[in-house]
């Protein structure tokens, strides 16, 4: 048994122990058992934190999400201009796959995806992945537009990464970015050109 922690760091602590629990077993061949055991606490405190493991699951889903987020937009608000925003957060986002295997396959693996409630999360963490890039396009195209071109980058990202993380093997997550922030950029640069 592990020692008493404060309720916030506690439930951090399920979280991030669920998140290996989750992605080596599934979310149908994980119980809250096996969590449980994993995080070194009994069933009734794990069921204090978390009411059932399809919770446990969103919440999970949740917390990766804005971790995903978090990386991106923090890596491109801090740079200089429109092509080091793109190369910064296509960098940020190819690190974090490189370097949290396990937390994008539960994001955007095959539970996530079957299930409706899971693939509504990953939705949300899509929205709002776009959302956070939408205003850094800086082109004389419309807020649409803008909405359009930023679900586009997040799903050139992802579609990338499933390709990498479904070979298994490592990968150079530092020339992946700067390949797929070329092709990004060459695009971005023609937003709102007359044709």
């Amino acid at each position: 048994m592990s020692a008493r922690l404060p309720a916030q760091e506690r439930r951090d602590q399920i979280i991030d122990v669920a998140l290996a629990v989750f992605a080596n077993q599934g979310f149908y061949g994980a119980s809250m058992n096996d969590v449980a055991d994993a995080a070194g606490v009994t069933k009734p405190v794990l069921y204090q934190h978390f009411g059932s493991k399809r919770e446990l699951y969103l919440a999970l889903l949740e917390d990766v999400g804005a971790r995903l987020i978090t990386a991106i937009s923090k890596a491109a608000s801090e740079s200089a201009n429109g092509k080091a925003q793109t190369e910064d957060g296509f960098l940020a986002y190819f690190r974090w796959v490189h370097d949290s295997r396990d937390a994008f396959s539960l994001l955007f693996g095959g539970a996530a995806r079957r299930d409706e409630e899971f693939a509504e999360a990953v939705r949300r963490v899509e929205d709002a992945s776009a959302e956070a890039i939408a205003p850094l396009i800086a082109a004389n195209v419309s807020a649409e537009q803008q909405r359009t071109i930023a679900h586009a980058l997040v799903g050139m990202a992802e579609g990338v990464a499933r390709r990498l993380v479904a070979d298994e093997h490592t990968f150079n997550p530092e020339a992946t970015a700067r390949w797929v922030s070329d092709l990004a950029w060459a695009g971005l640069r023609a937003l709102g050109r007359e044709r």
